[in-house]
């Protein structure tokens, strides 16, 4: 098989798991056409999705047309692959409001201008007004029961149970290969490993009723050196919507990779190059302490999915809860960060406010930083509560204007690690 530059890179970050044999002939013969389907089963897509999302990027800087195809028809349906056992059925008008959401976010990565431009599809287009009896004469007899019970997504679900609904999904993603080959011209297909017997169905059924030909590259599916799942946490999944997973928690997640997973996240989810990623892997070798190749994946891929001003506030917001940065330094859209991450309160303004105002603000509501005004004196006795990191004595101490932060804010801290901010109204 021919090589292309495309297959190089992926080769080299760790990306390319299974491919079709002349899939290298057909990528060095001009411009391809190459899709991924998204689940619309969640209103967003989660970290793990970055992987996928990346070979499309890659496809595309390497001069070929990619393609997102919305599941809206399939999603109706739900993908069995990788999955334990039967998941509840979405009804349509969620799917339609989950499809909506994760076209605005494929619509972050990928350009739509230019002689390759992305293209975002919906399948829900040819799938939502087929007809059972059309798709049963002219998709399912092209496939045997046995084959398609030869099948991994299939097979990881026999002792279990499988319904014919989600047996049936196998069909339904080879029939999007179809038409997305007779209406668009795409003759690739990729996805994560767990994908590749739903893509090569797709070529089976796009050779034996159309007499075309089709094509797969698959990418490993990511697993972290301690063997947990990636993109889990102790607080849920990592998605890439902010109203799921603030910038900060996003950004956080990455900087905490571990040492030994850092510089393969570095060549699956960024766009730097060969040069940069061994010396970040290198500089990791020899001085772990320092984390540079965390602090980089953090920086690019949160740049990625939130934006450059998202970085900047979630590195204000570390600096500030584990770097000893000045709380008088924080930028309004770190403060506004800061506010998704710790508890915040609210304070009625006042002619002649004082320190005390400030803190009897935090005795209110589940997550006071005081259990009582007992606890804060003692606490204020003992030196440990601050403002704006300034130690609080005793007694009562005006507060100026001059003192809030982003001209509304007081930041109070209880001992080494606990935080509120208080809102002056």
């Amino acid at each position: 098989m021919r090589s292309h530059a495309l297959l190089d890179d992926l080769r080299w970050r760790g990306l390319l798991y299974q491919h079709t044999d002349d899939v290298g002939e057909l990528l060095n013969s001009g411009p391809v056409s190459g899709y991924i389907g998204f689940d619309p089963t969640a209103p967003s897509l989660h970290i793990g999705s970055l992987l996928v999302i990346m070979l499309l990027v890659r496809l595309q800087r390497h001069g070929h047309r990619p393609v997102a195809l919305a599941g809206g028809g399939t999603g109706l349906i739900g993908d069995p692959s990788g999955k334990g056992s039967e998941r509840p059925l979405s009804n349509a008008e969620t799917v339609a409001q989950n499809t909506e959401s994760i076209r605005r976010q494929l619509e972050r990565f990928l350009d739509f201008s230019g002689s390759n431009a992305a293209r975002l599809l919906n399948n829900a287009e040819w799938l939502v007004e087929l007809r059972a009896v059309d798709f049963m004469r002219d998709v399912g007899k092209h496939f045997t029961v046995n084959y398609m019970l030869q099948k991994d997504s299939v097979q990881g679900r026999m002792e279990a149970g499988i319904s014919y609904t989600e047996f049936s999904y196998m069909l339904l993603q080879a029939y999007d290969f179809l038409e997305l080959r007779r209406r668009h011209d795409v003759r690739l297909q990729m996805g994560g490993s767990d994908q590749w017997g739903n893509i090569t169905a797709g070529i089976e059924l796009i050779r034996r009723s159309a007499g075309l030909d089709g094509h797969a590259i698959t990418a490993p599916l990511v697993t972290t050196a301690a063997g947990t799942k990636f993109g889990k946490t102790e607080g849920g999944t990592v998605w890439l919507d902010s109203a799921m997973t603030t910038p900060y928690k996003f950004y956080q997640f990455l900087v905490n990779a571990d040492d030994r997973d850092a510089g393969k996240y570095l060549r699956f989810f960024t766009l730097l190059d060969r040069g940069t990623i061994e010396a970040l892997e290198a500089e990791l070798a020899e001085r772990p302490e320092k984390r540079e190749a965390q602090r980089a994946l953090a920086r690019e891929v949160t740049t990625l999915v939130h934006g450059e001003q998202a970085v900047a506030a979630a590195e204000e917001v570390s600096g500030l809860l584990f770097g000893g940065k000045e709380p008088q330094s924080l930028s309004i859209e770190a403060l506004h960060a800061l506010a998704m991450e710790i508890p915040v309160f609210t304070m009625e303004p006042k002619d002649e406010p004082t320190s005390h105002d400030v803190l009897e603000a935090t005795l209110v509501g589940t997550e006071a930083l005081f259990a009582s005004k007992g606890d804060m004196r003692r606490m204020l006795q003992q030196g440990g509560v601050y403002a704006n990191g300034r130690r609080l004595a005793p007694e009562r101490e005006p507060l100026a204007k001059d003192q809030l932060l982003g001209g509304e804010y007081v930041l109070v801290r209880k001992g080494a690690k606990t935080y509120g901010l208080v809102k002056v109204r």
